[in-house]
Parts: C-alpha cells; structure tokens; sequence
C-alpha cells in the first residue's frame, strides 16, 4: 500500500510539473517582475533601460497626481474612461445581453436555436484582429457598409469612429463578448430541473416570473462566474486598439491601450509596469467584490 501511494504522488508530481514550470515561467516571474520594475525607472531607450534605479513610490504618485489626473491622456482619465466601459460594455450588455439572448433561446424551436447559437459563437471565435478591422471597414466613413445603408435608407451618413468613438467601442465589444455569457446562461438554464417549471406552468406563472423566481436564483453561481471573466477580461481588452488606437484625443484610450502607450511609446517601462499593477489591483478587487456579493446572498439563502 505505501509502495502504491508513494507511486501515485511520484505519478502526479511527474505530470503536474510540466505545468507548474509553464505557471512559473509565464504567470509568477512576470507577476514579481512588473511588482518590482514599477519601483525603478526603468526605459526602453537611454541610460536607465540598462541600469535603472529604485525610485520608491514615485511612479505611483506620478499616477495619482490630482493636478492632472482628470486630464486627457492622463492615467485618471483612463481609469473614469474604463470603469464606465465595463459597466456599460460588460455588465450592462455582455452579462444582461447575454443572459436575455440565453433565456429567450430556452423556449425557441430547436432549429432556430441552433442557428442563433452557431450565428453568435462566431462572434467569439473569430481572431480578434480579424473582428477588428472587419468591424473598422464596416464603419468607414468612405466605403463603409454601415453608411452605404444609411445613404440608400435617405439618411446623412455618419462618421461613427470620429463623432462617437466611445460608443462604438462599446457596442463592439458588447456584440464581442455577449457570446461567452450567452454560452455560459445557456448551459446554466439547460441543467435546471424541467419539472420546476413544469410546476410553473400549472400555476400560471409568466416566463418573467419563472426567470425571477425559478431560474436567476439557481444560477447565482454562474452568475459570479460570467462577471467575474467578463469584468476581467473588459478591463485587460486591447482589441478597440485596432479601432480608434486609443483616440480621437484620447477618448476612447481605456487604461490597457494607457498601458501601452506609456511603456512602448513613451518609453517608461516602469510607470507602465506601476499601471499594470494598479489593473492587477482593480481586478482582484472587482473578484474580491462578486465573490463577496454571492457569499452574501448564499447565506441569505440558507
């Protein structure tokens, strides 16, 4: 028996290590190494991208200095500019969009399911930069397809990445990530138990009502779940990049393409890496805040 269990641990030792080596080399050292080159003022080019020195704090307060902060181009800008696109981006319309499209899906044909199914997962797998620059050529100003239909509907056609920048990346990454959500709900309301709402039916109850009272409540799980992902994975997008580059003027430069700008731009790798580690921050605590939230209502529950 010690001779089977020792053999086991050496068995899953032998097959975990591959993978902690890949976790080490590409999760843990980079995590330390952005930790300690946003205490130095480190470059790409000059004298300090060889030897940089410890400067303490002071890219951090470079960040939060309320002179500028709430200028444009300048770190507090971004971080307004990117909490209001994860709420309308992510929550409102990934997470909502995506749980509607779901619960909608539940009580259509088979047939028109899998057709709105394959139509929206296409969304997500299609490579990012191919959805990018598919979605720039869709609202050119010039040859667009979305201002040829504007013009033959009798309308003035629009320039939509100058006049609206914001919105338009919202409305892209909403019909980007809706799929995740939808996939996810999808699977969620499928494993609920038929004869709950079975007994709905008998009662009377609307589809409404057996969302709100059935449904929403046996899927809190997966509801933590999806914001969690889509929270992260909106504030660390950089595919509106390919779109607006982060302008015009700015306004539409969420703090990844902010990230980007300084350290391979502007140069300074270690007020980059000073912004990196306030996202990493923001993350965990928007992580931090769900699994609170969900922790919360299971004891309400209970």
């Amino acid at each position: 028996m010690k001779n089977f269990s020792l053999l086991s641990v050496r068995a899953g030792t032998l097959f975990f290590s591959p993978a902690a080596a890949l976790v080490g080399a590409f999760v843990i050292v980079p995590f330390f190494w952005v930790i300690f080159v946003s205490f130095t003022n480190r470059t790409l080019l000059g004298k300090t991208a060889l030897n940089p020195e410890f400067v303490g704090f002071d890219n951090y307060v470079a960040l939060f200095n309320m002179e500028t902060f709430f200028t444009r181009g300048q770190f507090g800008f971004s971080l307004i500019l990117t909490i209001q696109f994860v709420l309308l981006s992510a929550l409102i319309g990934q997470a909502l969009l995506g749980m509607i499209l779901a619960w909608l899906l539940q009580s259509t044909p088979k047939y028109v399911k899998v057709f709105s199914e394959s139509a929206v997962i296409v969304a997500w797998i299609l490579p990012e930069v191919v959805i990018g620059f598919a979605w720039f050529a869709f609202l050119d100003y010039d040859n667009g397809t979305l201002n040829m239909l504007t013009t033959a509907l009798g309308l003035e056609p629009g320039d939509w990445l100058l006049d609206n920048p914001f919105w338009v990346i919202v409305f892209f990454n909403t019909w980007r990530g809706a799929a995740f959500s939808m996939m996810l709900f999808n699977s969620a309301f499928a494993s609920l138990p038929p004869s709950y709402f079975q007994a709905a039916d008998v009662a009377g109850a609307t589809s409404f009502q057996k969302f709100k009272d059935i449904a929403l409540p046996l899927i809190k799980g997966h509801v933590v779940t999806d914001l969690i992902l889509i929270t992260m994975w909106t504030i660390n997008v950089f595919t509106p990049f390919l779109l607006t580059q982060g302008g015009p003027s700015y306004r539409t430069e969420l703090l990844s393409i902010y990230t980007y700008r300084v350290a391979f731009k502007d140069f300074e790798f270690g007020k980059g890496a000073a912004v990196g580690v306030v996202i990493m921050l923001i993350n965990l605590a928007f992580a931090l805040f769900y699994l609170r939230i969900a922790k919360q209502k299971h004891k309400g529950a209970e």
